[in-house]
């Protein structure tokens, strides 16, 4: 089966499910973009976040069948790629900075790159760094993206409440650190 460039994402899906690997193809060009610059945004280890985005895919080839077709193809794709991503971070709890190229260096970053460059390295930046990988990654879900508690929960995929009551143990722990007292 030969899949076609108009068809939707949740049609691909179904085609992969019956074994179409142009449907795989079609939606890694499609969605592996945006999920790079997305988990990029989460760690700047760029084989961490390769290696991230292989496992994705690799698990929407094995269980695409398994898509219960009640939300967003993108939103399923994007709870895979984050657990992986926090998956891989569980194994090497430290990524390592990417160096800026000299030409990066001299250039004068944006209102916005001074932002996210005062929260990544920042007082905050290493209060965020001492969360667990799941507070970490509810935290930037619901803070960063501006998702809410339920969307945060599709997208992670695990239960609204959990996603509150972490949020509410990484602020407590947030407060903590940030005041210089313990967590």
């Amino acid at each position: 089966m030969e899949t076609d460039g108009d068809l939707s994402d949740a049609e691909l899906l179904t085609a992969l499910a019956a074994g179409d690997l142009g449907a795989l193809r079609e939606l890694y060009d499609r969605h592996a973009p945006w999920l790079s610059i997305r988990l990029t945004r989460r760690c700047n280890d760029p084989d961490l976040v390769s290696d991230a985005l292989q496992d994705c895919f690799t698990v929407v080839w094995r269980d695409a069948g398994r898509w219960r077709e009640d939300g967003e193809v993108a939103a399923w794709l994007w709870g895979i790629a984050v657990r992986r991503l926090v998956s891989r971070l569980r194994t090497r709890p430290r990524a390592r900075l990417v160096p800026l190229a000299a030409d990066e260096r001299d250039a004068v970053p944006s209102a916005e790159q001074s932002v996210l460059l005062g929260v990544e390295y920042g007082d905050l930046g290493q209060a965020l760094a001492h969360l667990s990988p799941e507070m970490r990654a509810v935290v930037q879900a619901t803070v960063l993206d501006g998702l809410t508690s339920r969307e945060a929960a599709q997208l992670l995929g695990i239960p609204t409440n959990t996603v509150k009551s972490r949020l509410h143990r990484a602020k407590a722990q947030l407060r903590a650190e940030l005041a210089g007292g313990p967590a």
